[in-house]
């Protein structure tokens, strides 16, 4: 077996050759990674058969040398040729000659392996293809990058769509003279290759095919390196990399543009959402040390139903009825839960249950509600610009939208100050709102509220908030998402009342949990417990009949709400 000797800033590094493609560059994952100033992630590329190593220079601007002299091209690395990249000297060799003592690289000795280097070299053999692939695509993209006249086209006015048909056409014309020239090394698929090359350069790179598979729910990418996904609740290492930092920063950049946002170093983070609605997180370094970082978490693309939900076990044939009818007596509706538990998902399928002769204004920090109602007016905060200036927060916009003749208000989120101003909102005409609040419990809802509310700088006592919250809140559903991934709204409550300081509740539906399946998969009933509404007896006089076995835990049948005249 061939093997590399490298030496680097006086120390010696050795790793064995199998045949395969290994590269050398500053980039994690390459058999030798070497640092310096003119050093690529890729710099140059072995390629090992049958005892025998060719060294191709991958078009690096500093190049390499061998034996002294700027190779172009590539070499067969005989008879103890040495080359250099950056500040490191190579020598490729078997191992019998290794043993039998031939020169190093250098003159300089050195002492044996460096510590700790040897997992380099396990990572770089796990998947030689996928290297070679990823040097094939990145020759490709800067082939286009030549041969596509950006600024030009974009003086033109040729728009999106334009530039995309353009890259396709272009990209396409490389791939085929490649293939063409017999360049395009075995076991690559030009179609597969011809549609990353396009992702990179016009849309998300390799995350492209994350987004399009509905069975991932998240995705987080952890560096250029690790792209992790989330199925069915479970965490998973998929085989998606980008080319390196800057790739990862390029797919930044174009999600974040559009909408007016920005990353930097002055303002290394940001939340965003693609067009679909997907919420984006986006942090880079040096507040990441693991190199630009994204998670997206995906919304579906179809609109879930309530019998959906049903299918998926999160609520009941009654819940759904009993949530149907509080949406339509205008209740004022917080839903509840931990992060990732789905309350978005549940605000939005609450909200379709408004009539469409209302009209809906949503407030959200990035927007991500899908109202399929006609009259939907769709407000987004605004963060600051480069001065720190023209910020726009959810406050403000729950302030001004009072002024716009709402029907329902619909805040995405309550997480600070603009609680208060939901609350009073709530208590002054404008019955029918809906929220969310992150809590563990429909009880911790009302010290999260109380918090959020003396966020708001308003020193009013705690009785005080209470009475708001008491007077202004009429349901709490809480959702949560247990140890199998699936969520589930746990509890659906009412809030009766003030007692003293006390706030009143009573559980209308709540979920028990009998057991742990053999497959992993939570088991438990979820039914009514046996409490009524304090609105029961009202429904009559709304035209609303309604069977009371809805509320009955022994009743084990499906009820219906029937209304018999228009509201």
């Amino acid at each position: 077996m061939l093997r590399l000797t490298a030496l680097i800033n006086g120390e010696r590094v050795f790793r064995d050759l199998p045949d395969g493609v290994w590269f050398i560059g500053s980039a994690p994952g390459c058999i030798v990674e070497v640092e310096g100033d003119g050093v690529s992630p890729r710099h140059a590329l072995l390629s090992v058969a049958e005892n025998s190593a060719v060294l191709k220079d991958l078009n690096s601007p500093a190049g390499v040398s061998v034996n002294g002299e700027r190779l172009d091209g590539e070499i067969v690395l005989d008879g103890g040729k040495i080359f250099q990249i950056g500040p490191a000297m190579f020598r490729v060799s078997d191992d019998a000659a290794e043993a039998a003592g031939e020169d190093e690289p250098s003159p300089a000795d050195g002492d044996g392996d460096v510590a700790g280097d040897d997992g380099g070299a396990d990572e770089a053999s796990a998947d030689p293809m996928r290297e070679t692939r990823r040097s094939v695509q990145y020759q490709v993209q800067r082939e286009l990058l030549k041969r596509m006249d950006m600024k030009r086209l974009t003086l033109q006015g040729v728009g999106r769509e334009g530039l995309e048909d353009i890259a396709r056409e272009k990209i396409s014309q490389i791939i085929s003279e490649v293939v063409e020239n017999g360049r395009l090394p075995e076991g690559i698929d030009p179609v597969r290759l011809e549609d990353d090359v396009f992702n990179e350069a016009m849309r998300l790179g390799p995350i492209e095919e994350l987004l399009a598979d509905d069975s991932v729910s998240e995705i987080m990418v952890n560096g250029p390196d690790r792209v992790y996904v989330e199925r069915s609740g479970r965490l998973q290492l998929s085989e998606c990399q980008f080319s390196d930092d800057a790739s990862v920063l390029a797919i930044i950049e174009r999600i974040v543009a559009p909408l007016g946002r920005r990353i930097d170093e002055s303002q290394p983070y940001v939340d965003a959402r693609l067009k679909d609605g997907s919420r984006v997180n986006a942090i880079i370094p040096p507040l990441s040390l693991t190199g630009p970082t994204v998670t997206i978490r995906k919304f579906s693309k179809k609109a879930f139903e309530p019998e959906d939900f049903i299918r998926f076990g999160t609520w009941t044939h009654n819940a759904a009825e009993f949530m149907k009818l509080c949406v339509l007596l205008r209740k004022n509706i917080v839903v509840a839960g931990g992060t990732g538990s789905g309350k978005t998902t549940l605000l939005n399928l609450l909200s379709g249950y408004i009539p469409p002769s209302e009209r809906i204004i949503t407030v959200e920090d990035a927007a991500e509600l899908k109202l399929r109602q006609p009259h939907v007016v769709r407000l987004e905060a605004r963060p600051a610009n480069i001065e720190g200036k023209g910020a726009v927060t959810i406050r403000d916009l729950v302030r001004n939208c009072l002024r716009m003749r709402p029907d329902r208000i619909i805040v995405g989120e309550c997480r600070g100050g603009e609680a208060l101003d939901m609350l009073q909102a709530m208590n002054t005409g404008h019955d029918g709102s809906l929220t969310t609040v992150h809590a563990n419990s429909p009880r911790d809802v009302i010290s999260r509220l109380e918090t959020m509310v003396l966020m708001s700088g308003m020193e009013l006592p705690s009785k005080a908030i209470r009475e708001q919250i008491a007077s202004a809140v009429d349901i709490i559903i809480h959702e949560s998402r247990l140890s199998d991934g699936s969520r589930k709204v746990v509890a659906i409550s009412e809030v009766t009342g003030l007692e003293g300081s006390q706030i009143i509740m009573q559980d209308i539906f709540t979920f028990t949990q009998t057991g742990v399946a053999g497959n992993g998969r939570i088991e438990g009933v979820f039914a009514p417990t046996g409490a009524v509404p304090t609105w029961y007896d009202e429904l009559e006089g709304r035209g609303i009949s309604l069977d009371p076995a809805m509320f009955d835990p022994d009743a084990g049948r499906d009820v219906t709400v029937v209304r018999r005249v228009s509201r």
